[in-house]
């Protein structure tokens, strides 16, 4: 990559270089990718299969991702990467692939549909817009882009998005973190609460309040800064751990009169949220791939079980309580994948949909969640063994429920849209 990542070019592999947005040249695009993951990734993860299948072995006493496991994620990234994969969602006037929400949609889809909750490092294999390069490098400034952005495209790099606080959860205006001008610069004083990817990232995306008026009138008044991790007064206080696990992705962060330059803006002073919302829509497109991919791949499993599956007998299949499981599973992903394709198409179209978005969130999240618990309910006792890895499904699907945005925020944002006359569909 040229020291500009404007100026770079991705480097074209077996069908990664293809801007075609037609279905026919993402499938060969998705194939690609695939068979990527198939002969560099898979084999990867299972030569440290032992390391992947024990969470002693996985962590760090501290709760993040243990030394070897980061840098195994590192080389999927950079493998991807050199294969032209793990940007391909990026603008491409950022050193990327182009691609939009559509492929972005059925990347995520396919990846969680074919290698489902047990596997780790194909996910890896694309740029995640809280973890790596998105399209929100393009408010970058020049600064950053010579200098962190083909880090992060190259995928040596990660990053963590630091918006949420303990008192600014699904109300980002309660922000307290405050940036302080300094003359050439801004000093950064405040906490951060569920940074993804916090306990191991490069790089943070970190808002803060340049303007506390305007943020008072919810007009305004916050920044998005792109902190180095390792700058004196920037501290992983804590690893988040969820469903008892020994360790985590997710993070509480302080920052302690960090300081930063006028280049380390993203975007304009003062209007972060605006990224911000940009990062989120994406979220919820990435949350919509996962939850009818992981649908997907529980529904086959558990099918499968079924015809072979007897008692009394006769295979459970024949019972019509567990048709009825496996039925309204298939019309929950069937519904979800409908709507979350004709979002994306219409994403790639350029449409302003904030209201189709937090349906999507909303309706896909909410429907992959009662898959899988009535995947392992056909399962019986056996749906919540370590060996089937549904419980680990079951879990991504409960915490997408509300990451990004609870449903029940998904909710008032529609209604609102509503109320507001936005009726159209």
């Amino acid at each position: 990559m040229t020291t500009s990542a404007r100026r770079s070019t991705p480097k074209p592999s077996t069908g990664a270089a293809s801007l075609s947005t037609d279905l026919g040249g993402l499938e060969d695009l998705l194939g690609g990718l695939v068979s990527f993951i198939d002969s560099v990734v898979v084999p990867l993860e299972a030569t440290h299969a032992d390391i992947f299948q024990d969470d002693r072995a996985g962590y760090a006493p501290s709760g993040a991702m243990a030394p070897l496991v980061q840098d195994l994620h590192r080389q999927t990234r950079m493998a991807a990467a050199d294969a032209g994969y793990y940007g391909m969602c990026v603008p491409a006037a950022l050193g990327g692939g182009g691609q939009g929400p559509l492929l972005h949609y059925l990347a995520w889809e396919r990846l969680y549909h074919r290698y489902g909750p047990g596997s780790h490092l194909p996910y890896s294999s694309i740029a995640h817009w809280a973890r790596g390069p998105s399209h929100l490098f393009a408010a970058a400034s020049q600064t950053l882009e010579e200098r962190v952005l083909p880090r992060l495209m190259r995928g040596e790099v990660s990053l963590c998005f630091c918006l949420s606080e303990p008192d600014a959860g699904s109300d980002s205006w309660n922000l307290r973190t405050m940036a302080e001008p300094t003359g050439d610069g801004w000093r950064l004083n405040g906490i951060k609460q569920w940074a993804t990817n916090g306990p191991t990232a490069d790089y943070a995306l970190v808002f803060a309040v340049t303007d506390a008026a305007l943020v008072r009138q919810r007009r305004g008044g916050v920044t998005a800064f792109l902190v180095a991790t390792d700058a004196p007064g920037f501290r992983v206080d804590s690893v988040i751990r969820l469903f008892g696990s020994i360790g985590g992705d997710e993070a509480i962060i302080s920052l302690n009169d960090v300081e930063v330059s006028a280049e380390d803006v993203i975007g304009q002073v003062g209007e972060g949220f605006a990224l911000a919302l940009a990062g989120i829509s994406l979220g919820r497109m990435f949350n919509a791939g996962r939850a009818v991919g992981l649908s997907r791949w529980a529904l086959e499993r558990a099918a499968r079980y079924a015809n072979d599956r007897v008692t009394f007998g006769k295979p459970i299949a024949e019972y019509q309580a567990v048709q009825r499981l496996l039925a309204n599973s298939a019309i929950r992903i069937y519904t979800s994948r409908a709507i979350a394709l004709d979002c994306a198409r219409r994403l790639e179209q350029g449409e302003p949909l904030r209201k189709e978005l937090a349906m999507v969130k909303a309706h896909t999240t909410e429907a992959s969640y009662q898959v899988l618990d009535d995947c392992m309910q056909v399962f019986g006792g056996m749906g919540f063994t370590n060996e089937l890895h549904l419980y680990r499904a079951w879990h991504q699907s409960r915490i997408s429920r509300v990451a990004d945005g609870s449903a029940e925020i998904m909710q008032r944002t529609i209604a609102n849209r509503i109320l507001k006359g936005d009726w159209d569909f």
